[in-house]
């Protein structure tokens, strides 16, 4: 509960939402989680989250939801991004979801978006980022992106599994409600264990 000075206390966390637009709502209470725990939310959209409408919502809708729980108008672009690295905004970046073309792009340095603008200028300040990876090629092609994330220095892992192993074999998700401790354990420098979990 805010105000109790556990270690999210006046963290100053980047929520950067990428389009896996299925699991959206299953982030809801977890950010609702951490802003009651005493952290500091900053939404970073990805450009798919603010400029799609899918069958889960429109993408009105989500940045309204998304704002009004940070408390803070979202972040969007490169540009609006690229400060948080000199000015040090963030103590942590939580990207949640992680799509697999996310997640493809991280590995590869690629920072064509304010997702990856995120994450960049935060590993260059050698500080926190937190992954929750959400990818139907989980075990095919994107399998080498996080596995080679799994070495890189300052990423940690929100702990995932197969979600649907008879109908998608490739698909993983990460467990949502394992958001918080994962981040309690990356401000600390540790990895949450174990990282490969069962998916309920």
């Amino acid at each position: 509960m805010s105000g109790m000075g556990g270690i999210l206390e006046g963290k100053r966390i980047g929520v950067a939402v990428s389009g896996s637009f299925c699991t959206l709502e299953a982030v809801m209470p977890e950010l609702a989680g951490l802003v009651s725990m005493g952290a500091v939310l900053t939404p970073i959209l990805s450009e798919k989250v603010v400029t799609l409408d899918t069958r889960y919502g429109t993408a009105s809708d989500w940045r309204e939801r998304i704002e009004s729980l940070c408390g803070r108008k979202a972040l969007t672009t490169v540009v609006e991004v690229e400060p948080a690295g000199p000015g040090r905004l963030f103590d942590l970046v939580a990207v949640v979801p992680c799509t697999g073309n996310t997640l493809a792009k991280i590995a590869g340095a690629i920072t064509d978006g304010p997702v990856g603008m995120a994450v960049k200028v935060q590993l260059r300040n050698q500080r926190p980022v937190v992954l929750a990876i959400t990818t139907n090629d989980g075990l095919g092609l994107s399998a080498v992106n996080w596995a080679g994330l799994l070495a890189a220095r300052n990423v940690y892992m929100v702990p995932f599994g197969q979600d649907n192993p008879r109908e998608k074999p490739s698909s993983l998700v990460a467990r949502m409600e394992f958001l918080i401790p994962t981040i309690e354990m990356a401000l600390q420098g540790k990895q949450i264990q174990p990282i490969l979990i069962e998916y309920r």
